[in-house]
């Protein structure tokens, strides 16, 4: 008896990015459609003869099951092919992934779950994922939240896709900073029952914008605290995203800040250039590397002591960022409504531009742009 799902023609108008299903199997189709509709997307199927070589070549992502894997077998290598098995016992099926070109060999229901994160990368085109930078504050009113915004908005203003995230509850809201307290969007009461895998793009598109960039903070409510396992979903989401990612962390790391530096590539510890700074600077510093092994130290000059930025890190035992001079007028800016970092000339802006140089691809190589 024939099935509605398996005598389903290729789509007319697949939704974009949609993965090609190539098998005659009714069961293995079934479960293959399923997981395709929960991440977001509907399948180009055939069932019958091997797939037209233009359709082979140009679907993001193509799932063969084994008994279509020798009809494709002469289609031409290419990247993104999986081969679905059909009998766990039948060892050929190694051989046969080796002549198709498959990437993987995936058996349902075990590897569903891989298998939906991977159709839902195809979908949102990841690509490379973003450099994400934490910002960390040696002694309260350290300039962290100053620094982490001026990055984002540096960033963003050279044509990288980027999105701030504010994981200090305390902080005062990086939003009110941007001078986006006003602007819609979703805030972290939104997101803290987040779970499993979010989608990058809708994410963004969901935050407040503004200066170029999409920022996540707080609202005015009771909530104090995010839960890890949303923070680890929301930074994935971000991270698929490609570009940078900023993250303005607490000094006292809870749960969810620690997540965030397990997914964290660099971290910046701004440290005023102050003895007592310095003996607070390193037990955040000891906490922190404990999840995460490039934290640099950002020396905030001149100092009552005259203490330089080389032995400020000396002294911490981290690598020197550099220095990061004091910026007339930061406050008056901030107040009026233009971000640390909106003085292109002014020492913020000099230092993350120096420091997104040395990170940072260029932009055309990126794929970088607005958010």
């Amino acid at each position: 008896m024939s099935s509605p799902i398996t005598d389903r023609p290729v789509a007319d108008r697949p939704t974009p990015g949609g993965p090609l299903i190539v098998t005659a199997d009714e069961a293995l189709t079934e479960q293959l459609v399923r997981i395709c509709a929960a991440a977001g997307t509907e399948p180009q199927l055939i069932t019958g003869a091997p797939p037209p070589r233009q359709l082979w070549e140009e679907a993001s992502l193509v799932l063969v099951g084994d008994d279509r894997s020798e009809h494709c077998a002469g289609l031409g290598r290419r990247a993104g092919v999986l081969l679905l098995g059909l009998d766990l016992d039948d060892g050929e099926v190694w051989v046969r992934a080796v002549q198709l070109g498959a990437e993987h060999v995936l058996f349902l229901p075990d590897a569903q779950t891989w298998l939906l994160d991977r159709i839902a990368d195809a979908v949102e085109g990841v690509g490379p994922p973003a450099l994400t930078v934490a910002v960390l504050g040696g002694r309260g009113g350290a300039g962290a939240s100053t620094l982490a915004c001026a990055l984002a908005v540096t960033a963003a203003r050279t044509g990288h896709r980027t999105m701030l995230i504010d994981a200090d509850p305390l902080g005062g809201g990086l939003d009110v900073m941007l001078g986006a307290e006003q602007v819609e969007g979703l805030r972290w009461p939104d997101l803290a029952g987040a779970r499993g895998r979010v989608s990058g793009a809708e994410l963004a598109g969901a935050l407040p914008a503004l200066h170029r960039l999409s920022t996540l903070s707080w609202d005015r409510s009771d909530l104090l605290t995010i839960p890890p396992e949303a923070m680890r979903s929301v930074l994935a989401a971000a991270r698929r995203r490609g570009g940078l990612v900023v993250l303005d962390l607490p000094r006292h790391l809870d749960a969810a800040a620690g997540q965030a530096l397990e997914q964290t590539d660099t971290g910046l510890l701004v440290v005023p250039a102050e003895l007592r700074a310095m003996a607070a600077a390193d037990r955040v510093a000891a906490a922190a590397r404990m999840r995460l092994s490039d934290l640099r130290a950002v020396a905030r000059v001149p100092g009552p002591a005259g203490l330089a930025g080389s032995e400020i890190a000396r002294g911490l035992g981290l690598r020197l960022a550099g220095e990061l001079p004091h910026e007339p007028g930061l406050s008056v800016d901030v107040e009026r409504g233009a971000p640390p970092g909106f003085r292109e000339r002014g020492p913020l802006a000099r230092f993350c531009s120096s420091f997104l140089d040395e990170a940072m691809p260029p932009v055309a190589a990126a794929g970088g742009g607005a958010p």
